[in-house]
């Protein structure tokens, strides 16, 4: 019988008090807009996309708070957790609580990037073209972070990579085990919430740590599978394409992403362990069934950027 990997990481970067901890997901989220932002200053003085260098840190500012946090917090609570929104709808200011949905962060950018157009008078897909070979990178570190807290983890599977998420014992689709079901003496007879916090209650007592991995299910390491699908290769492919074909009409990268996008969320997601209920039929998990309209929403771009976007050629360096 393999012995899995078992999943004993701390979300938590390093603490100062009870209540100051960095936490990896923050990081993620700071990792992700500093390199869109070298990406996008990186082509802007190669002359490509409608912004100049010194327009990019501006336009990331913003796009970081109104775009991602702000739209997908509510991509979340619109899309996945839309009943406890109508209950209680201060609950969207609540980001300590977690939920960030990335298809709401792409709409987010997506409709920022366009108001920063109009007020700056400028290509909005031109916009558009830089900001999506950067923004698989935010994928990147927000999937890393993702398998860091043990969420979103994958289905069940015998593979030899398989991993064990301690914070499987808290999934209501799953049979409920108490801390007094393994022989493990808890506060309130509860599991603490995160991974290394399980894996250090089950060592306190003996025979604790082999009984909770005997109940707990080898699944698949799918954060680390969409992190590189959706983050790094969809960059990679993204940054060829935009230095190699400087010509392509406006649009067509924005395009290319959104296709791409959603064709890697879809097929991985085949993999993930669904984190609410499946739709169309009990077939499609809602990542997938969402991605389906951004297929739609990816050749929509095509079809306009080659067959009216602008031609943008290549600026100087210096913007001309």
């Amino acid at each position: 019988m393999l012995a899995y990997y078992l999943h004993d990481l701390s979300p938590v970067i390093i603490q100062f008090s009870e209540k100051f901890k960095i936490h990896w997901y923050g990081l993620a989220y700071v990792m992700g807009f500093y390199c869109c932002y070298l990406v996008m200053v990186h082509l802007a003085k190669k002359g490509l996309g409608s912004l100049k260098p010194d327009q990019v840190g501006d336009f990331i500012t913003f796009a970081a708070l109104f775009g991602v946090v702000l739209g997908g917090r509510l991509g979340y609570m619109l899309l996945y957790n839309f009943e406890g929104f109508i209950r209680n709808p201060i609950s969207l200011f609540r980001l300590w609580d977690g939920g960030m949905a990335s298809h709401g962060g792409i709409a987010g950018l997506a409709l920022f990037s366009l108001w920063f157009a109009k007020r700056h008078k400028i290509s909005w897909t031109g916009i558009g073209d830089n900001l999506v070979v950067g923004s698989p990178l935010g994928i990147l570190f927000g999937r890393l972070a993702n398998f860091i807290n043990g969420e979103l983890y994958g289905r069940k599977t015998d593979v030899s990579w398989a991993m064990k998420f301690p914070t499987e014992v808290h999934d209501p689709k799953f049979p409920q085990i108490a801390p007094s079901d393994l022989g493990i003496s808890a506060a309130g007879d509860v599991f603490p919430k995160h991974s290394n916090e399980i894996v250090a209650l089950a060592k306190s007592t003996p025979d604790g740590l082999q009984k909770l991995q005997e109940v707990l299910t080898p699944r698949h390491p799918s954060q680390l599978y969409e992190a590189a699908c959706e983050g790094l290769l969809l960059f990679l492919v993204l940054y060829f394409v935009r230095v190699k074909f400087k010509n392509l009409p406006n649009g067509v990268l924005t395009g290319l992403f959104f296709i791409l996008y959603a064709i890697s969320r879809i097929s991985v997601e085949t993999l993930r362990e669904p984190d609410s209920e499946l739709m169309l039929y009990d077939t499609l998990t809602k990542g997938q069934f969402y991605s389906i309209f951004m297929i739609a929403i990816g050749l929509a771009f095509l079809i306009f950027g080659f067959k009216w976007g602008q031609r943008p050629g290549v600026r100087t360096a210096e913007g001309k």
